[in-house]
């Protein structure tokens, strides 16, 4: 259920936006990219949890854990960079509004995307290679719902150091520098917000901030518990169970708190329904 609804809110926000030409700016450019990789997203891991759910096979072939990996590192990554650039988007529109059209023009926005998603590869590409080298011995046991790198890692019987390192130099350039700009970017949205005279237009615009630094938060938050959770114990569940909601949470939340809580989107949504119906 958590799946369908996943796909059905996404590629919904996806297609009004690719349909009403009053929501082709950037703001909305990157909310249907975002919209593409959270489907990719749940994609790569839901509907696999599912068939192992109902059949009872827990089995994937070597290929298959490998392919998941590289996909999900990708867009994982992608989608980091993706939010950090949607922050620094927001931050041009509320604290530099008259360069706002100037500075985020269709050509840079397009090459930002393009520059996330180029990244995002390059970077699983390196994860995947670097795996690959390890050698795999005993029972093969994939200690998660999904084949991810630490798991592979815990599952490896040759020495993970190069790993390791690349794992740490990752979680500082796509973890820890985009979570400070999404952060920097909304401290000055915040003090500009204050400043606004409009108690209703500073509530207006404070309470579609908040939305979005819940959402970010919580997607890197469980991803953290998740990679630095415990191995063992009562706790290792809550770890598991944090993984599980990185990959449903942000994509069945986003859709919500950045475009159906948004007036612009309900009045495209409505006029492709009526539409719809005559």
């Amino acid at each position: 259920m958590a799946y369908i609804m996943v796909l059905i809110a996404n590629l919904s926000v996806f297609s009004i936006i690719q349909v009403d030409r009053q929501l082709h700016t950037p703001m909305y450019f990157f909310l249907s990219s975002l919209s593409i990789l959270d489907v990719c997203y749940s994609t790569i891991i839901l509907p696999a949890m599912v068939v192992n759910a109902i059949t009872g096979n827990r089995r994937i072939s070597y290929s298959g854990c490998f392919i998941q990996l590289y996909f999900f590192i990708c867009v994982g990554g992608t989608e980091c960079l993706l939010l950090a650039a949607m922050a620094y988007d927001r931050y041009v529109a509320i604290c530099n509004p008259l360069q706002y059209v100037l500075i985020m023009n269709k050509r840079f926005c397009s090459y930002i995307v393009a520059g996330c998603f180029l990244l995002g590869l390059i970077n699983s590409m390196f994860h995947t290679l670097m795996t690959l080298r390890l050698s795999f011995c005993g029972s093969r046991n994939i200690n998660n719902f999904l084949c991810d790198v630490l798991p592979m890692l815990e599952a490896a019987c040759s020495d993970i150091y190069s790993s390791q390192m690349l794992i740490r130099v990752d979680t500082v350039l796509l973890g820890v520098s985009t979570f400070l700009v999404v952060m920097n970017s909304y401290t000055h949205i915040i003090s500009t917000i204050l400043k606004i005279h409009s108690s209703e237009g500073r509530k207006k615009v404070f309470s579609t901030c908040s939305s979005h630094i819940i959402v970010v938060t919580i997607f890197y938050i469980t991803g953290i518990l998740s990679y630095n959770g415990p191995k063992s114990g009562k706790s290792f569940t809550g770890a598991r169970v944090s993984s599980i909601m990185n990959c449903v949470l942000p994509p069945l939340l986003n859709p919500i708190i950045y475009c159906l809580r948004n007036n612009e989107v309900k009045r495209a949504l409505k006029k492709a329904i009526t539409r719809f119906e005559n």
